[in-house]
């Protein structure tokens, strides 16, 4: 891991500012001309100009950006990790259980209805519905993001050794018209407002032990365990196109 220390660091020393500084209401996310498919490619110079937070204990740090075109969302994570692991690995297999990053997104604001997307480190998706965040839950694993896609890619520090995972996945405007009993303007424009939060779940037990040392980390903190607290979402604010 000496390699990756100077990665490591600097999104230590982004996740301490964050947690010293004022906390912002919300993320904003700035729009892109790019092609909506060009986005998950995670070393896109695209990426570059889009804000990020990053967040979670050292050493397993989290780095989250967004983008939005006239297409759709795309949402990038880039999580450091010297050992990540998976055993699940088709749809909608219950991927919470082992090492994920995931978001929620509330397009109306109102706490029902939402959409949580999970992705592990092969790439394997398990996307719902939440009806209601409860308790009890109430959701939908049937339910699929209309047009959804995902990629994992290595992350690597400046020397080019590999020091963890890349995630980015596109979310179609479609997938949002789709939600249940939510009517907001497709796509956004600039001044709209969302809510959302994001997430990484880090095992470092493995699989032979994936409840100990259990690492459950918000952006947003959460009153108690559960993430499905929409009261901890923040504004995902769409803002306009990026100017150099």
């Amino acid at each position: 891991m000496i390699a990756a220390q100077p990665l490591l660091l600097a999104l230590i020393a982004v996740a301490l500012v964050s947690l010293l500084a004022p906390q912002e209401p919300g993320f904003h996310v700035r729009h892109s001309g790019a092609p909506l498919s060009g986005l998950l490619e995670a070393e896109s110079g695209e990426w570059e100009r889009s804000l990020a937070v990053t967040w979670g204990p050292a050493p397993y740090p989290t780095e989250f950006r967004a983008l939005y075109t006239s297409a759709g969302l795309a949402v990038r994570f880039a999580a450091v990790d010297d050992a990540p692991w998976h055993t699940l690995g088709e749809r909608d297999d219950p991927i919470w259980n082992e090492e994920v990053v995931e978001i929620f997104i509330d397009p109306d604001g109102d706490g029902r209805n939402y959409v949580e997307i999970e992705i592990n480190p092969a790439g394997v998706v398990c996307d719902l519905q939440i009806f209601a965040a409860g308790p009890p839950l109430r959701s939908a694993i049937s339910w699929d993001f209309a047009g959804l896609e995902a990629r994992v890619s290595p992350l690597r520090d400046g020397a080019g050794a590999t020091v963890g995972w890349t995630v980015t996945a596109t979310l179609p405007w479609a997938g949002f018209a789709a939600l249940d009993d939510t009517a907001v303007t497709l796509p956004p424009v600039p001044g709209d407002r969302w809510k959302f939060n994001v997430f990484r779940i880090k095992r470092p037990g493995g699989p032979q032990a994936p409840e100990r040392g259990a690492i459950l980390a918000p952006w947003s903190p959460t009153p108690g365990p559960s993430f499905h607290a929409p009261a901890a979402f923040r504004d995902l604010v769409f803002g306009a196109a990026y100017r150099r």
